[in-house]
C-alpha cells in the first residue's frame, strides 16, 4: 500500500474579522446645555466650533440687558443622526425652544455618545468568517495535488494549516503521520513552502538569501551554495544576477528565488502556493519542468494552489476545486472534463471551474487584484 503524505481530516479554520463601524446616536428630542453654553460675561457662549450665538429679537427688553441671548434662551445642542453636535437657534415658545421642551439634562446624550463610542472600541462588533470548512482528503507520497478555487474560497489558509503556521480549530491533519500541532517541529524538517508574497532580506543578494536558508536548516553551506546555483540555472536565472540585491530584481525573479529557496532543502512535501503568480511564459514553464523533475528524482510530494487551469492541467495528478471553505469536487482533471463534457465537445478545466464554483477565472483575477492593497 502506498505511503499517504498527507492526511487532512475535516479540518476547520474559522476567523473573526473585525467589523469597522461608527458609533451614532438616535436624534434627541430634548435640547441640553452643556457648561460651555452658560452665561458668561453677560454673553451666550455657543459650542466650540460652532460659531456665536445670535441674539433673541423675541426676548423681553430686561431679559436683553441681562444678556439673556439665545444661547441661554433659545439655542441648543443636539445629536443628528450621523451622531454629530448641532447649534440650532428657537425662539422662546418656539417649536424647538428649550423653553417649550424643558431645559432638559446636561451632558446626557453627550455621555450617552462618549458610552457608545468607547463600547466601539473596546468590543468592536466582528464577523465571523468560516475559511476552512470541515475539508477531508489524502495525498498519496509522490503525488503532485491540486487545489484551485476563487480568490478567498481558502486555499491559502489551508496551506498554512498543513505548514503549521495556523493551526486548526477541529480536525486533524497530519503530514507523514506527525500531527501538525503535537508534532509541528517534525513536520516542518519535512516540508517547505513557496508563498505568492515570499518573504526575503531585500538588501542581500539572492545567493546570501539562499545561505542563510540553508543555515536555518543545517544544511553544508558548500553544498548549498552549489546546488543554489544549480537550481538557479535550472530556473533560468543568470549567475551574476545572483549576487545583485534582491530590490534590484523584478518581481518575477525574485519569485524564482523563492522556488529555489524551497527546493534547496529537498523537502519531502513541497508546498507551492501560487508559484508562478508574477512570471513570464517561458519563466513559467521552467519553473513547472523543474518542479516535475524533482518530483521524478526525489519522489517529492507536491501540494499545489494555482488559478492558472492549464497549469493545474499539465502537472496534477489530482484536482480539488474549492469554494466557501469546501472541497466541491475532486478527481484527476481528465474525470473532472469528462464529467461535463456532451455530446462529445471540447470541455477545459476552466469550464469545469466556471461550473462548480459559478465564477468566471477571470473574476477570480479581477477579485485579486482588488484585494491585493
Amino acid at each position: 500500500m502506498q505511503e499517504m503524505a498527507l492526511e487532512c481530516i475535516s479540518a476547520r479554520k474559522v476567523f473573526y474579522i473585525r467589523k469597522e463601524t461608527r458609533p451614532t446616536a438616535k436624534p434627541s428630542t430634548e435640547w441640553y446645555a452643556s457648561p460651555g453654553e452658560r452665561d458668561v460675561g453677560g454673553q451666550a457662549v455657543a459650542h466650540a466650533g460652532a460659531g456665536r450665538a445670535e441674539p433673541d429679537a423675541h426676548a423681553g427688553a430686561g431679559e436683553r440687558e441681562r444678556g439673556a441671548g439665545v444661547g441661554s434662551a433659545c439655542a441648543g445642542v443636539r445629536c443628528n443622526s450621523n451622531g454629530c453636535l448641532d447649534i440650532r437657534s428657537a425662539c422662546n415658545g418656539g417649536p424647538d425652544s428649550r423653553a417649550s421642551r424643558g431645559t432638559g439634562t446636561n451632558g446626557r446624550h453627550r455621555g450617552r455618545l462618549a458610552v457608545s463610542r468607547a463600547v466601539a472600541t473596546l468590543f468592536p462588533k466582528s464577523v465571523r468568517v468560516e475559511a476552512v470548512s470541515g475539508v477531508t482528503f489524502s495525498v498519496k507520497r509522490g503525488e503532485i495535488f491540486g487545489i484551485l478555487g476563487p480568490n478567498g474560497s481558502g486555499k491559502s489558509t489551508l496551506i498554512r494549516l498543513i505548514s503549521t503556521l495556523l493551526l486548526p480549530d477541529e480536525g486533524e491533519i497530519r503530514v507523514f503521520g506527525h500531527d501538525v500541532v503535537r508534532e509541528r517541529f517534525a513536520v516542518r524538517r519535512l516540508i517547505n513552502r513557496v508563498s505568492v508574497e515570499a518573504a526575503f532580506f531585500k538588501k542581500l543578494s539572492a545567493m546570501e538569501n539562499l545561505s542563510y536558508a540553508a543555515r536555518l536548516y543545517d544544511v553544508d553551506i558548500r553544498w548549498a551554495r552549489e546546488r543554489a546555483i544549480d537550481i538557479l540555472k535550472r530556473l533560468g536565472f543568470s549567475e551574476s544576477k545572483a549576487y545583485e540585491p534582491l530590490e534590484d530584481l523584478s518581481r518575477g525573479m525574485q519569485q524564482k528565488v523563492a522556488v529555489a529557496r524551497a527546493l534547496l532543502t529537498s523537502p519531502v512535501l513541497l508546498l507551492l502556493d501560487e508559484p508562478t503568480t508574477g512570471l513570464d511564459p517561458v519563466s513559467k514553464r521552467e519553473v513547472q519542468d523543474y518542479v516535475l523533475e524533482v518530483r521524478g528524482s526525489h519522489d517529492t510530494t507536491v501540494i499545489l494552489t494555482t488559478h492558472d487551469m492549464q497549469e493545474a492541467d499539465r502537472l496534477c495528478d489530482r484536482v480539488a476545486i474549492i469554494d466557501q471553505g469546501r472541497f466541491v469536487a475532486l478527481d484527476t482533471p481528465a474525470r473532472l472534463k469528462a464529467g461535463l463534457a456532451k455530446n462529445g465537445e471540447t470541455v477545459t478545466l476552466e469550464d469545469v471551474f466556471f461550473t462548480l464554483t459559478g465564477k468566471a477565472l477571470k473574476e477570480s483575477r479581477l477579485e485579486e487584484e482588488d484585494y491585493s492593497d
